[in-house]
């Protein structure tokens, strides 16, 4: 199969190169906006504390920062997910997707789907504390809708699954080799 006349497999890799280059613009904005934040962290605990009135015995500063951290956790495992997947387009194009290496990179990217599910766990809470300084300041509409995605769980899963299929496809294809 040549991969360079297959649309599905085109738009399939354009895509997944899309991904990783978004990912990577959105990875380097978080970073730029967690130094700023950091570096600014006085000036902006001062201002919500002139809105406010109270910091609660929070550092909102920290706060965001904290929920860039966990961006910033999300891009990177995203940017290597696209890569898995890009990758293993590569090899169906070459039509050979049967290798084992496409068995590990899918079971990689069922565990990284896994970690981003897990991983907006933390946001959770650093979210609530946000929320409670946002009502003080005009034009601020804050709202957060965290938790586990089942989809992103079952996403998981089914590349688990895919990734045996992979591995005995592949043990199949050496045993039949080896017969012959």
């Amino acid at each position: 199969m040549n991969s360079s006349k297959d649309p599905l497999l085109l738009a399939g890799k354009a895509i997944a190169i899309f991904m990783q280059g978004a990912m990577a613009f959105g990875g380097i904005a978080l970073v730029i906006a967690l130094v700023a934040v950091l570096v600014m962290q006085g000036t902006v605990n001062a201002e919500i504390l002139e809105k406010t009135g109270d910091l609660q015995g929070l550092s909102p500063a920290l706060t965001i920062a904290g929920l860039m951290v966990v961006g910033l956790a999300i891009v990177a495992m995203l940017f290597f997910f696209f890569d898995k997947l890009r990758r293993i387009i590569g090899t169906v194009g070459e039509g050979d997707p049967f290798q084992p290496q496409n068995a590990t990179r899918l079971a990689q990217m069922g565990w990284l789907m896994l970690g981003v599910q897990l991983i907006t766990l933390p946001a959770i809470p650093l979210a609530m504390n946000l929320a409670k300084f946002a009502d003080h300041f005009e034009n601020a509409h804050f709202t957060f809708n965290g938790g586990l995605d089942m989809s992103g769980i079952l996403m998981a899963i089914v590349l688990f699954i895919l990734a045996r299929v992979f591995r005995h496809g592949t043990a199949m294809r050496e045993d039949l080799e080896g017969t012959v």
